[in-house]
C-alpha cells in the first residue's frame, strides 16, 4: 500500500475508529493515541488483511487489541486518584452535583447490563456508531445489535423509575 493509500484511508476510517477507541477508554487523549498506534500497526500489517471483513472492522479490531494490552500495563502501574473537589467550580457546586450525579448513576446501570449490552450501549452512545457497524465489531447481526441496544435501553429506563 502507498503512502497516498494509507492517507485515504486514514482521513477515511480514523473518525470511525476514534470514536470506537472513546467508547472504550472514555479519554480523549488515550483514544487519539491508540488512534495513531492503530494506523501504524494497520501499516506494518497491511499484507496479513485478507478482506474477509470491512476495512473499518479490521482497523477496530486492531484498536480492541491495543486497548486490551494499554489495560494489562495500566494493571501493573499505580493509579493515583484524582481529587475531583478541588476541579470543582465554586459557583456551580449544586449544578456540578446533579449532573454528576445523574451521569455516575447512569454509568452505574449500565455497569450492571451483561457485557455484551454494556458494549453495544457504549458503541452506541458513545461511539455513535450505527448497528451494522456496532455487529460488525462484535461479530454479530445489525439486528441483534439493535435488539441488545433495545433491551439495555429498557433495563436501564426500568431501573431509574424503580429508584424514583
Amino acid at each position: 500500500m502507498h503512502d497516498k493509500d494509507m492517507a485515504a484511508v486514514y482521513e477515511a476510517y480514523a473518525p470511525t475508529v476514534y470514536r470506537y477507541l472513546f467508547c472504550l477508554t472514555r479519554d480523549r487523549a488515550l483514544s487519539e493515541e491508540l488512534t495513531q498506534e492503530t494506523f501504524y500497526q494497520a501499516l506494518r500489517s497491511v499484507k496479513n488483511f485478507r478482506g474477509e471483513c470491512k476495512l473499518s472492522v479490521w482497523l477496530c479490531q486492531i484498536a480492541k487489541r491495543l486497548w486490551y494490552k494499554e489495560l494489562k500495563r495500566r494493571k501493573k502501574a499505580v493509579i493515583v486518584p484524582l481529587d475531583e473537589e478541588r476541579l470543582i467550580s465554586p459557583q456551580d457546586v449544586e449544578g456540578d452535583y446533579l449532573r454528576k450525579a445523574d451521569k455516575a448513576e447512569f454509568y452505574r446501570q449500565l455497569h450492571l447490563l451483561d457485557e455484551d449490552t454494556r458494549e453495544v450501549m457504549y458503541l452506541r452512545l458513545t461511539g455513535e456508531l450505527s448497528f451494522e457497524e456496532i455487529g460488525n465489531i462484535l461479530g454479530r447481526t445489525a439486528n441483534w445489535a439493535r435488539v441488545a441496544f433495545y433491551r439495555g435501553r429498557q433495563k436501564i429506563a426500568k431501573e431509574w423509575k424503580n429508584d424514583e
